[in-house]
């Protein structure tokens, strides 16, 4: 029987260490648009020889194995795709997010179920190393995150028990049952919506702590530091205050009112420290995101007003790409017998851009580029399926090209890096409000 690939579904879960994964749950992948699990290649090295017909020998390689992978915006599996080109932070107990760029490898096993002959393929290490969320307005279909993936091993199983076992140690998977697909519709990119800001309040929050310690700020959690760089657990767990040191911006408190004086309070009532602000009404989600240290005196840290004035969305899209390249290194390496090309990785610097195309409607995005303007805070929020903060946005190229007939459309792409004045404050170029799978 011919074999079709609508019959094909993938499942992933998170690894312990890079190529081991606990074998505890498998979590759908949801829709597939472009896979291939035996992308393998040996690295083989033709010996000539003076007289043969055909190169006499073949010298062997290390084994590498790509994982092109392209989805649908449905259930949890982009979340963390794009998790594993930013990285994992464990915020708190259990609760693990994409807080900011992290220098570790975070990896996931993909297991992949063909229907029709109970055929299964399973890659482990499977490492992003590049990953393109992409929204078309001028077409219609579904949001997809496209991932260009290298992964350290790929095997196969025929038998349909789900067990991997061919060695040992980190090519070693158990039986476990393959998960139900998402039921959800995948996002469409009118569930998005994209908007900037090009000024903040330069004190919105105003934080007098013990000089040395530190704060950083991503768009979900704020977390305090001592100079040691260890959690402040003088930043007492209460309401907002999840746990000790680190802080909800998400808080159902903060929905209505006040909303940066009720952060205030519970940050000064809860530590004891001189805490003040300047912004009401403004979300704590706005906070500029990055690291900002303290000095034993006032330090302002900014937030985005959310007024209309200074927090706008961009009209008339037609295309949305966000693309996270990092520049990871492979590192060669013998496992159970095998040599291969990814048996480590090394994560390299990651490049944040976000490309638009949309029709022109006045000068407005031209007149930012033209005098070097600073976007402090650009975000794509997906409702309930969370939001992804991008930092101190410049604008690198602008275009308009001109044609006989139809509409003008300008073409922009952006680059961003983080905030503040401390330790890896670039780290917080991009940041999410979405949780991952623990692993």
């Amino acid at each position: 029987m011919v074999r079709l690939t609508q019959d094909v579904q993938a499942a992933f879960e998170v690894e312990s260490t890079y190529g081991d994964a606990p074998d505890t749950a498998l979590y759908h992948l949801g829709l597939l648009d472009t896979f291939d699990p035996r992308q393998v290649e040996m690295s083989i090295t033709p010996v000539p020889s003076i007289g043969q017909s055909t190169d006499a020998f073949h010298a062997a390689g290390p084994l590498s194995v790509t994982v092109p992978l392209k989805v649908a915006l449905q259930g949890s599996g982009w979340q963390e795709l794009l998790g594993n080109a930013i990285g994992k932070t464990d915020v708190y107990g259990t609760v693990n997010t994409p807080h900011c760029l992290t220098t570790g490898t975070y990896s996931h096993i993909v297991l992949v179920k063909d229907t029709a002959s109970t055929q299964h393929t399973l890659c482990n290490g499977v490492v992003v190393n590049e990953a393109t969320l992409t929204a078309d307005y001028s077409t219609g279909g579904f949001m997809t995150l496209e991932c260009n993936c290298t992964a350290m091993y790929s095997e196969d199983d025929d038998d349909g028990d789900f067990t991997f076992n061919p060695g040992s140690g980190a090519m070693a998977y158990n039986s476990l049952a393959f998960p139900s697909a998402p039921t959800t519709d995948p996002l469409l990119p009118t569930d998005m919506t994209l908007s900037y800001s090009t000024a903040t309040t330069a004190n919105a929050l105003v934080i007098t702590d013990t000089a040395g310690n530190y704060v950083e700020i991503g768009e979900r959690y704020m977390r305090f530091y001592t100079e040691n760089d260890v959690i402040d657990a003088g930043y007492s767990a209460s309401g907002p205050i999840v746990s000790n040191g680190i802080v909800d911006l998400d808080h159902s408190d903060y929905d209505s009112g006040n909303r940066m004086t009720t952060l205030q309070a519970d940050l000064h009532a809860n530590s004891g420290n001189t805490v003040a602000e300047n912004s009401a009404t403004t979300d704590p989600q706005n906070l500029v995101k990055g690291i900002y240290k303290m000095d034993g005196t006032a330090v302002n840290i900014p937030a985005v007003a959310d007024t209309d004035s200074t927090l706008t969305e961009f009209s008339n899209l037609k295309t949305v790409s966000l693309k996270i390249a990092n520049n990871n290194t492979p590192i060669p390496g013998k496992t159970d017998s095998k040599w291969l090309q990814n048996n480590a990785i090394g994560r390299g610097k990651a490049d944040i851009t976000l490309d638009l195309t949309m029709t022109a409607e006045d000068e407005t995005i031209y007149d930012l580029y033209r005098a070097q303007t600073t976007l402090p805070l650009v975000r794509l929020d997906f409702g309930s399926n969370g939001s992804i903060a991008l930092t101190n946005g410049t604008i690198t190229s602008f275009s308009r090209p001109l044609t006989p007939g139809g509409e003008i459309v300008d073409t922009m792409s952006i680059k961003f890096r983080g905030a503040g004045d401390y330790k890896n404050f670039s780290s917080f170029a991009i940041s999410t409000d979405f949780t991952l799978q623990a692993g």
